[in-house]
């Protein structure tokens, strides 16, 4: 008879196709956090379930697919699992992409060198590392601001590697939000946050997807690492046709409508199109929303890579409207902001 000791003990094997890779994941630990703690890089974003980008192919083995929701369930080889969210109950075989090594995640201090308020509710933080201390990130990917006893809040980085390692973060203010009440509160010029990261994957820009026409979907402080992956393209050598979708409700939301048409003279091979849900009767742009906006330019997305960030209702209608228009679901990523509680 197993004693309660060997049980609490046990390792669940996941073997992961085509590539043959194999990890432990101990008993209530999530695949994602099992693969991440054995160096094992997976498509992953948001870590909440809301970005739908850590999704596998069930092959085979006993696992729970939802932290929250059924205990158990039969493999089913046409069933996806969010890796973020199913835990193993036994040894399992999945089916899903591997990416490249991580970068490092590293914890630093960052003093606040400049907050612009670019709207009556959003603040651009500019954080500066210590001298040779900079953070190795990718455009797309998010830190973790840490707070006291251990609470910590998420912000997509807003710009490419710098070569003075300036960091950029986009601050919509919450109502009763711990550190948004920071930031427009008591935070001023030379304050010390305290960093982790970074975190996700966004590999819009790999290889095999590298030439293709790249669309950019962003609703509201969406636009953070939308920017960073704008300034990627701009400072790199590859010209793929990049459009920009950025939606919100009145023209006010949109805060750096200008730096995006800047943009959009100065670059041949980037568009941008602003799109209000909410427009006033002088508005001369799109109207509506911004996954709506696509589906009417493009009848066919086969050849495109999409990636949207924003809540999550805009990022699910934004994968089921664009596949739908003919866009290969591998070819969406996203990252779906959730608002923590204060």
């Amino acid at each position: 008879m197993s004693s309660v000791a060997d049980v609490s003990s046990a390792l669940y094997r996941i073997t992961l196709q085509p590539s043959g890779r194999q990890f432990d994941c101990t008993p209530g630990e999530t695949v994602l956090d099992g693969a991440l703690r054995h160096g094992v890089v997976l498509p992953h974003q948001c870590k909440t379930g809301a970005c739908l980008s850590c999704r596998a192919q069930w092959l085979a083995g006993d696992l729970r697919p939802d932290a929250d929701g059924e205990d158990s369930a039969s493999a089913d080889p046409q069933r996806s699992v969010l890796l973020c969210r199913a835990r193993p109950l036994g040894d399992v075989t999945l089916a899903c992409r591997e990416l490249d090594a991580a970068l490092p995640v590293t914890r630093l201090p960052v003093r606040v060198g400049a907050m612009e308020p670019v709207a009556a509710d959003v603040m651009v933080l500019r954080l500066t590392p210590p001298a040779g201390q900079a953070l190795a990130f990718r455009p797309g990917q998010y830190v973790d601001v840490l707070l006291a006893r251990g609470v910590r809040r998420s912000y997509s980085l807003a710009n490419a590697p710098q070569p003075d390692g300036t960091l950029e973060l986009h601050i919509r203010h919450r109502p009763g939000g711990l550190f948004t009440g920071q930031v427009f509160g008591r935070l001023k010029p030379r304050d010390v946050l305290r960093l982790e990261g970074p975190f996700g994957t966004v590999d819009v820009q790999a290889p095999h997807i590298a030439g293709r026409p790249l669309l950019l979907l962003a609703t509201g402080t969406g636009l953070a690492p939308v920017k960073a992956l704008i300034e990627a393209c701009i400072a790199g050598v590859t010209r793929r046709p990049v459009t920009l979708y950025w939606g919100g409700r009145v023209p006010a939301d949109l805060y750096l409508h200008a730096l995006c048409l800047q943009w959009a003279q100065q670059h041949p091979w980037f568009r941008y199109e602003p799109v209000l849900s909410r427009a006033p009767a002088h508005w001369h742009g799109r109207r509506g929303h911004v996954q709506q906006a696509v589906c009417e330019d493009f009848s066919d997305l086969s050849d495109h890579v999409a990636y949207a960030c924003g809540s999550p209702v805009m990022v699910a209608g934004a994968r089921a409207l664009l596949v739908s228009q003919g866009l290969a679901d591998a070819a969406f990523y996203a990252d779906a902001f959730t608002a923590a509680a204060a």
